[in-house]
């Protein structure tokens, strides 16, 4: 059991491609496949996390890994995107998303590593929420944009609204404001563990 969330871990990091790859083809079937893929990624989340509390077991492989993992499985839900159409999930509004995450993501590996406590705000948990809200919804309507008839049309009508769109950029302000918060927050406490490590 002690090695088990390494194992899920592990396991989420390899099915993000998996998920990814399934995704962006447009095939019914194959992107529903992927949808499960992911669906069963995101449990073992919660479950090396149930595991690694209940049996009170940390590795230094568990403490970059679990983190990591996470935000590869939420890039590759959000890097699939454009693919169903880049008017509504742009580019650039990804690109934010995942250099704010991966950004923050590392520091805060790097510091958990060393030790050293970072404040965190509602803002971030606010953050997350709202991402893989839109994140859930947004991947189940490019499935069910691939059902031809009354389903499809509905799926291509909210495109053309551009609710999608206006939600990205939404989710990326919200990211971005967010990661430049959590900085700002624990400022002096980076500024001091630096200092600390030159001395």
């Amino acid at each position: 059991m002690e090695k088990l969330p390494n194992i899920l871990s592990t396991l989420r990091m390899g099915m993000a491609p998996i998920f990814l790859f399934l995704f962006i083809q447009e095939d019914l079937l194959l992107r529903g496949i992927s949808l499960v893929v992911f669906a069963i990624a995101a449990i073992t989340d919660a479950l090396d996390g149930y595991y690694a509390r209940r049996y009170d077991v940390e590795s230094e492989y568990g403490i970059f890994m679990d983190p990591l993992a996470d935000k590869f499985l939420t890039f590759a839900g959000f890097v699939c995107l454009p693919f169903l159409d880049p008017t509504q999930f742009p580019w650039w509004a990804i690109g934010i998303i995942v250099f704010r995450d991966l950004g923050i993501t590392g520091l805060r590996i790097y510091t958990k590593r060393r030790n050293i406590t970072l404040q965190t705000r509602k803002t971030a948990k606010a953050k997350t929420a709202l991402q893989m809200t839109y994140l859930y919804v947004a991947l189940l309507f490019g499935f069910l944009m691939l059902f031809k008839g009354a389903v499809g049309n509905f799926v291509l009508n909210v495109f053309s609204l551009d609710i999608f769109y206006w939600g990205m950029i939404v989710v990326a302000f919200v990211t971005a404001y967010s990661g430049i918060e959590y900085l700002f927050v624990n400022r002096s406490i980076l500024f001091n563990s630096e200092r600390n490590a030159t001395s």
